[in-house]
């Protein structure tokens, strides 16, 4: 009896974390291609900050954190909702916040020299994290299905949702990598094409990207989707160009902020 309560308890502690997102994999990947992308000088002031750990080691620490009585505050920063029918800069403010007010808030903390090392640790930890979520199309998902957590699908035969389906399930069927092995392959845009993908340069506009995708998500996922191969294969460049863009982006912001010779795309200040 007290097995059963425990592995139901485990269980119900799967499902809450399904909320967030992407999956470790994911936020993994992001950090990595972010990393892989800083100048020397970025990279050993953000070293420096952490405490010799890399971003990587970060990646997923608010999925947890957001769970715990400290940081519960951050629990509705990892998304936005928008609602159907409705445009991204028509959707309500949560009153608690929401990832683009979320991410403004820490690279004014990363931007502030009154910061104290504490709070630039935190804010850190934060972004990495939050720059993964803004590129995940179902955190710009319906507030009435919970970001798709309530939308219903059939994964490979197992019920599942659609937020679970694009948090893991579709980049974990689409390649058996590591998060080093997704840098390899997929971290090779040229010149052009990073030029292009910074270019959108403010959270808003982000955020608004993705949510375009998110709307094509629902249309061609109805509830009841039995989900196979052909989703997989279909969906499959969407999550690898999402997780370069938030890697190349996390990167950009982080070269802006901490190396002053850096020439790069973005130019995002606190609001």
């Amino acid at each position: 009896m007290k097995l059963t309560k425990t592995l139901l308890t485990f269980g119900l502690a799967l499902g809450s974390l399904s909320a967030f997102g992407w999956g470790q994999k994911g936020h993994d990947v992001t950090a990595y291609i972010a990393e892989n992308n800083l100048t020397p000088t970025t990279l050993a002031k953000i070293t420096e900050l952490l405490d010799g750990k890399s971003i990587v080691y970060w990646a997923n620490w608010l999925d947890n954190a957001s769970h715990t009585p400290e940081y519960a505050y951050s629990k509705t920063w990892h998304y936005k909702n928008i609602d159907s029918g409705m445009e991204y800069e028509e959707a309500p403010l949560h009153p608690d916040g929401d990832i683009i007010r979320a991410i403004y808030a820490q690279i004014g903390i990363l931007q502030n020299d009154e910061s104290t090392k504490e709070e630039q640790q935190l804010a850190m930890k934060i972004l990495v994290h939050l720059m993964g979520d803004v590129h995940q199309p179902m955190h710009m998902g319906h507030a009435s299905d919970l970001g798709g957590n309530r939308w219903t699908v059939n994964y490979f035969g197992r019920d599942s949702n659609l937020h679970s389906v694009w948090d893991s399930s579709v980049p974990e069927s689409a390649h058996k990598w590591t998060y080093t092995e997704w840098n390899n392959q997929i971290n090779r845009a040229t010149p052009e094409e990073k030029a292009e993908i910074l270019a959108n340069g403010t959270p808003e506009l982000w955020g608004e990207e993705t949510f375009d995708i998110c709307k094509s998500v629902y249309a061609l996922t109805p509830e009841g989707t039995k989900i196979s191969y052909d989703y997989v294969s279909q969906w499959t460049p969407v999550v690898e160009n999402q997780f370069l863009k938030g890697g190349l982006r996390l990167a950009d912001l982080l070269n802006s902020i901490y190396d002053p010779d850096y020439n790069g795309q973005n130019k995002v200040v606190n609001k």
